[in-house]
């Protein structure tokens, strides 16, 4: 299975959301910047992370992109599904299972259905909470928003 830098990128960009500005608004052009990823490209994957109720936007001068839910309840797997449409490894496993001649007959079938399935259930546990965690264990500096920085 090779995924694509749709949901490699919305995922980062989604970290990024979640590690850097919390439940502040956050700007494409700093997502873009920390992430080295595209603007416009962003713009895209954010339209389909919209659409799937993970992602929220505010217009605005104070406006900018933010969760729709909280870290712990965004999962890997809502992401890839929101970007790539499944994370079946073969046609055959899953929703399309009887459309193939052998379905029933096939012994590969079952090795495809339980990788799909163990792949899921890690896919399931891993959420935006997990990976700004692992960001914090890294060492990975935040980086506030440079709109909501306040000089005293």
């Amino acid at each position: 299975m090779r995924l694509s830098t749709k949901s490699r990128y919305g995922l980062r960009a989604l970290f990024d959301i979640a590690y850097n500005a919390g439940s502040q608004p956050a700007q494409i052009q700093d997502i873009s910047r920390r992430q080295d990823i595209s603007p416009r490209y962003l713009e895209q994957i954010f339209q389909g992370l919209k659409k799937h109720g993970i992602l929220k936007s505010k217009r605005g001068p104070q406006g900018g992109y933010c969760l729709a839910k909280s870290p712990e309840d965004i999962t890997v797997r809502a992401v890839i599904e929101a970007t790539e449409g499944d994370t079946l490894i073969v046609d055959c496993a899953g929703r399309r299972k009887g459309e193939c001649g052998f379905d029933g007959s096939c012994v590969t079938q079952t090795v495809w259905e339980e990788s799909n399935s163990r792949l899921n259930e890690f896919f399931e546990s891993v959420t935006l909470k997990t990976l700004c965690e692992r960001g914090e264990a890294l060492g990975i500096k935040r980086e506030q928003d440079h709109r909501f920085m306040y000089f005293i």
